[in-house]
């Protein structure tokens, strides 16, 4: 098992930027990591993950404007977001794939970077952190 923390979310206008952190109590770095985002009466979406080997994937809707990265040596995941938008305003939570369902489907031909985290491919979460764009 892992606990996972977010920080980092807050209030912007659109344009603004901020950086999501999640700390996890123990090394995350065989494993891949992902950042989701719920909108008040929306389902809970993939932004985008990172795997151990360091290949990303991303949404649609924020590629080019939100970085993920990892740094192992602090067991910390990050999401810069850039050029942020008001659609963009959700919880945000992190969470861990510690199984493998993730990166399940390359055994069939399919890249971990050509599809958006998927939710059920993760089975450790966060409590979440809240980020608001106002326009």
């Amino acid at each position: 098992q892992v606990q996972l923390a977010e920080s980092g979310g807050g209030s912007v206008q659109a344009g603004g930027s901020l950086r999501l952190s999640c700390t996890a109590s123990r090394s995350t770095y065989s494993y891949s990591m992902g950042w989701f985002r719920q909108a008040p009466g929306k389902e809970r979406e993939g932004v985008a993950a990172i795997d151990n080997d360091g290949s990303t994937s991303y949404t649609d809707s924020v590629k080019g404007r939100f970085t993920i990265s990892r740094d192992n040596s602090k067991n910390t995941l990050y999401l810069q977001m850039d050029s942020l938008r008001p659609e963009d305003t959700a919880m945000y939570y992190c969470a861990a794939d510690l199984d493998g369902a993730s990166t399940a489907p390359q055994a069939l031909g399919i890249l971990f970077s050509s599809r958006p985290p998927a939710p059920h491919d993760y089975g450790y979460w966060g409590q979440g952190t809240q980020v608001t764009v106002s326009s």
